[in-house]
């Protein structure tokens, strides 16, 4: 099938007579005829026994985003944070260090660079464009993995996914790429040599606003019997000495974190988020295409208005990212525009307000336009110098376009430009 049939048949296959949409399991519980059948669940899980860490309707939506994003397993999380949080944790103990962009999205430069600290694991951030020398200068005996942002949050680069995984592989160990913003309907990171996919899906696969929730995605493809990760291929003693590599194959990684990290933590979505998010995803690639389509005529707009003074939107010809986002995105750059107003953080602050139609509010890739002003929302709590390497400027406005009349949202920009002045 088509990425857009996919978002609308894989996951739930309905029965003869059952319902054609997506049940909600709303039960904590599952029942089962003997006992002997529950003790085999606790030594191997592969049904769903307890909704902490499996529900038949998450279950669903886990296999449509696995199947969209082109990998052999998904698992959902409460939140886009504790998705790349499980990510790094299957594969990271204290004492270990990681490698990451500095371009990511604030939220998880705190996560790595000060909770992630707390729990023994050290994150060295590289400049996305780091020549190999320095690259290389970076990399450690323990360094456990690469980790970076198909469109960065919100500065708008584009990762160059293809690079960094040939140099994680070099040094064999695994490549994890959050797609949020272009969601597998504008990028499959895996076609591109990524091992592991995050995603926010409260940005654009849900759409609406709805509910919170992240999905980890594993490609299948890693090695991890390489020698560089034991915890795949010695016994788990919390499961009875199961090795991952030798029962799970090519979901090893995948069944591992649900086994361990999600049986321990908790973080799963309930029945009823899964549902809506399914709902999401199955208008996705409908709506990617117009929000693509409605943010390349607003970046034209500002690119050519006296009161910006630079846009970042990758689909922009002149873009320092326009060459390569034909490549990793030939088909759309989403609907998040980075433009810098003149006047600085006073004048941003003056324009926002001015707003009529965009929503003042702390989200973003929503059915509807919103605006932010990172350096004072998003991103307050990194220092001058993080925000520099985040490539955000205090008078830097994060702007999603939503599915609304190009014609009304241009008109909303216009009045709050003569307004702020």
């Amino acid at each position: 099938m088509k990425i857009e049939t996919k978002c609308l048949h894989e996951g739930y296959k309905p029965e003869n007579g059952g319902p054609g949409a997506l049940p909600i399991v709303q039960s904590t519980t599952y029942v089962f005829d003997s006992t002997q059948h529950i003790a085999d669940l606790f030594d191997m899980p592969t049904e769903c026994m307890y909704s902490r860490f499996a529900n038949p309707t998450v279950d669903a939506v886990e296999k449509k985003i696995a199947a969209l994003e082109g990998g052999v397993g998904a698992m959902c999380t409460t939140s886009g944070q504790a998705a790349s949080l499980l990510s790094v944790l299957n594969l990271a103990n204290a004492g270990d260090s990681i490698l990451a962009v500095s371009s990511l999205y604030g939220g998880t430069v705190n996560l790595f660079a000060v909770s992630l600290k707390k729990l023994g694991i050290e994150c060295i951030f590289v400049d996305p464009e780091a020549d190999e020398a320095t690259l290389e200068a970076a990399i450690k005996p323990n360094t456990r993995l690469v980790f970076g942002e198909t469109l960065a949050n919100p500065a708008l680069n584009v990762f160059d996914i293809e690079r960094f995984a040939n140099f994680a592989h070099k040094h064999k160990i695994p490549l994890i790429v959050d797609n949020t913003f272009p969601t597998p309907i504008l990028c499959r990171p895996f076609e591109f040599g990524a091992d592991i996919v995050v995603h926010s899906t409260t940005k654009y696969m849900d759409g609406h606003a709805l509910q919170g929730g992240g999905v980890i995605v594993d490609s299948g493809n890693f090695d991890w019997a390489n020698g560089n990760f034991p915890d795949f291929t010695e016994p788990d003693e919390s499961y009875h000495g199961v090795v991952y590599t030798k029962e799970f194959g090519k979901m090893a990684y995948i069944i591992k974190a649900r086994m361990q990290l999600m049986r321990d933590f908790g973080c799963y979505p309930a029945a009823n988020s899964a549902f809506l998010l399914n709902i999401g995803l199955e208008t996705l690639a409908v709506r990617m295409e117009r929000y693509c389509k409605n943010a390349m005529i607003v970046a034209e707009f500002l690119n050519g208005c006296e009161d910006v003074a630079s846009v970042s939107y990758p689909g922009l010809p002149g873009d320092k990212y326009y060459e390569r986002a034909k490549k990793y995105l030939p088909n759309g750059a989403s609907g998040v525009i980075s433009f810098n107003i003149k006047g600085g953080r006073e004048r941003a602050t003056k324009f926002m307000d001015a707003l009529q139609l965009a929503k003042r509010e702390v989200h973003v890739a929503d059915i509807r336009t919103c605006v932010l002003h990172p350096a004072s929302m998003t991103h307050r709590q990194l220092t001058d110098e993080q925000l520099v390497a985040a490539g955000i400027d205090a008078g830097l406005i994060r702007f999603s376009v939503g599915l609304e009349n190009v014609e009304d949202i241009l008109a909303d920009i216009k009045q709050a430009f003569e307004a702020s002045k």
